[in-house]
């Protein structure tokens, strides 16, 4: 019993698990993209600005290092008269003569080559380490068992001393043997030998207080302590722990997300395959940037992360657009280098391009969110460049470059919010307004075989339009959802009567039933046509929930009055439904409903245009279908008043031109 409870409570609430489960994977996932190496406490700070920090003091004893190029100094200071060991070869003189003799015997005269080679060993012949081509100024230290002298180069003879190139290339053995492992020894010695510290600075000595100069100085003495603290941070590295730490924080954004889509956006989290979604552009924008950041952390802004509140624009809203763009960076910023830097940059361009694509309505607009993020780069380093060292000269052509590849790769957010589309269903008023053009095949279809359905589907449209902008909505939607909603007339065009011409009436010759389960047939059919055109599923609402759970009210009348003794299924007359579930879905069933049954009044004057009115919106009311919309009594209340003042300025009687007669003519 207990694992029954278990398993129904597990089904129960499977998919608030399933988040759950998203963004706990989602959270495990980003920590690992990223560098695991990571260092101590770092500062941000520049040569020759405020310090804008609080007050800095030494947290324990540390050397203050030397500059590198100071230590360069001294590093050659050290090594000018470092000292050159040479061994003593005592075979070298026998070896010389044997190449020598060697050339006779192939008929060479080697007397007068004798001489020079005998006056050449009788003062040392020396061969010069390549490594070094100072060693005229160094001293040389020649070893001869172990016995050393010291000397100078010139008291040898050197291969640029003898001009017989056959002797120097072919006879001579050096007497003096470079030693390499013995003088790197000496080198070594003395570079161990240097001082790499400037001072030590003790613990709780103040480095830098607020408001003062960051002076060359004390930038060297902050660098220092930055130096310690990655090397106390390597010693005591952990990886799991950082891993740990990283989970939890990327955990903490997400319920924190969480909460806000719970409390302010419950639509986005009722549907998983918006979360999944979102989880996927999170998880996808973090690789991208680990990609970056490990291969060249200094360009970790050439990533587009403008993408990520584009797309919650365009697929969501602002506010959501601004928080996950916001829980993003939040994440991030523990991550990547200079943080402060990253998330100032990352939120004043995010929340630059949320402005600029509102009402993201045609495709021009993603060069003016593109150019809108370039600019808010650029000027946040400009005058931070400016703010940080009072003047311009530390700028560098490079980051604008770096700015505008970002802005330019920001571009690929057109194709992705198409393939976004695809493979999570959810609709973008880009789509829409393609599929607002009454040149797509499926409107072509009706306005060429159904033309009285389509000035319908028009007028419904365009009413349905205002009336959404004057309550609130996606006015956008319901004008696609009108004018799609009523395709599944084309399957039997002429069985409705704005389409038919003439005195015949298919109708005539089939029994109420029949008829009224053609008419109903339309919904079944508008749903085929809309999978056949690959309408959304936003838009194909519209077509099932148009006429609701309410009757074909002609034919159920008719069948009634005129067959009052004949049982009567109530169903066969009832459309399938489901009633409409959203504010733009119910004011396309009314006005549906009113424009359609406005054509049919004998007299279009203001009396009977308004009792029409409240008597189909009453009757949506009684019929219960409106209840499952979102639509407030004082919607409902502006919705009559603008259907009344439409309906009237669309029939208004119109003055009759008089006719010139004949006679007049003349």
């Amino acid at each position: 019993m207990q694992l029954k409870n278990i398993i129904f409570a597990t089904v129960k609430h499977l998919p608030w698990l399933t988040k759950a489960l998203l963004m706990l994977v989602t959270s495990a996932l980003i920590p690992l993209m990223f560098p695991t190496d990571g260092h101590g406490e770092h500062y941000d700070y520049a040569e020759g600005s405020i310090w804008r920090n609080d007050d800095l003091v030494a947290p324990f004893d540390f050397a203050v290092l030397r500059t590198q190029g100071e230590i360069e100094q001294e590093r050659a200071a050290a090594l000018s008269d470092l000292t050159l060991y040479y061994n003593v070869n005592p075979g070298a003189h026998a070896e010389a003569v044997e190449r020598l003799n060697a050339l006779a015997h192939e008929g060479l005269n080697t007397r007068a080559l004798r001489r020079q080679v005998d006056s050449i060993y009788a003062i040392g012949y020396l061969m010069p380490p390549e490594e070094m081509p100072d060693y005229e100024k160094h001293t040389l230290v020649v070893l001869d068992g172990n016995v050393g002298s010291e000397h100078r180069a010139s008291d040898f003879v050197t291969p640029i001393d003898v001009a017989d190139a056959l002797l120097r290339d072919s006879v001579l053995v050096p007497t003096l043997v470079y030693d390499a492992n013995r003088t790197q020894l000496e080198m070594d010695s003395r570079i161990s030998q240097l001082v790499t510290s400037a001072g030590v600075v003790k613990q709780g000595e103040r480095i830098i207080a607020k408001g003062e100069t960051v002076t060359a100085e004390r930038a060297r003495i902050i660098a220092s302590l930055e130096q310690e603290n990655d090397k106390l941070y390597r010693e005591n590295y952990h990886p799991w722990g950082r891993y740990a730490g990283q989970l939890m924080l990327c955990i903490i954004a997400f319920i924190a997300l969480y909460m806000f889509l719970k409390n302010t956006r419950h639509p986005v989290l009722e549907d998983n395959r918006k979360v999944f979604f979102v989880m996927l552009l999170v998880l996808l924008m973090s690789a991208l940037t680990a990609l970056v950041t490990n291969q060249s952390p200094e360009l970790v802004l050439i990533v587009p992360l403008c993408i990520v509140p584009i797309m919650m624009r365009v697929f969501f809203d602002m506010r959501v657009a601004l928080y996950v763009h916001v829980t993003t960076i939040i994440i991030l910023a523990n991550m990547v280098p200079n943080p402060f830097e990253f998330i100032f940059y990352q939120l004043i361009a995010g929340m630059m391009s949320i402005v600029t694509v509102r009402n993201f309505e045609n495709r021009s607009k993603f060069f003016l969110v593109s150019g809108a993020i370039f600019l808010s780069y650029s000027l946040i380093y400009t005058f931070g460049v400016l703010s940080q060292e009072s003047n311009l000269q530390g700028i560098t052509a490079g980051r604008y470059m770096v700015f505008f590849l970002n802005a330019l790769l920001t571009l690929l957010a057109y194709p992705l919010i198409y393939l976004f589309e695809r493979a999570f269903g959810i609709t973008t008023n880009l789509t829409l307004m393609e599929l607002s053009s009454t040149n797509t095949p499926a409107l072509r279809e009706l306005s060429r075989n159904a033309p009285g359905t389509f000035q319908h589907a028009m007028q419904v449209a365009n009413i349905s339009e205002d009336l959404i902008n004057e309550i609130g909505g996606n006015a956008l939607l319901a004008k696609v959802g009108a004018l799609y909603h009523d395709i599944g007339k084309l399957s039997s065009p002429l069985f409705f009567t704005e389409n038919q011409n003439g005195s015949f009436n298919p109708h005539d010759e089939l029994d109420y039933t029949e008829s009224a389960a053609i008419i109903i047939q339309h919904v079944r059919s508008g749903l085929e046509l809309a999978k056949k055109y690959h309408l959304p599923a936003s838009v194909q609402d519209f077509i099932r929930t148009h006429h609701g759970t309410t009757m074909t009210g002609y034919f159920y009348a008719k069948q009634m009055n005129e067959h009052p003794d004949e049982p009567i299924n109530p169903q066969d007359f009832q459309y399938p439904g489901p009633t409409p579930f959203s504010r733009e879905t119910a004011v396309v069933m009314i006005v549906d409903s009113v424009e359609a049954a406005c054509k049919s009044l004998p007299n279009h004057n203001s009396e009977t245009i308004n009792a029409l009115v409240d008597r189909i919106i009453d009757s949506k009311i009684s019929q219960n279908q409106l209840q499952n919309c979102d639509l407030t009594f004082g919607d409902i209340t502006r919705v009559r008043a603008m259907l009344k003042s439409k309906m009237l300025s669309i029939y208004h009687a119109r003055i009759s031109y008089p006719v010139v007669t004949e006679t007049n003519q003349k």
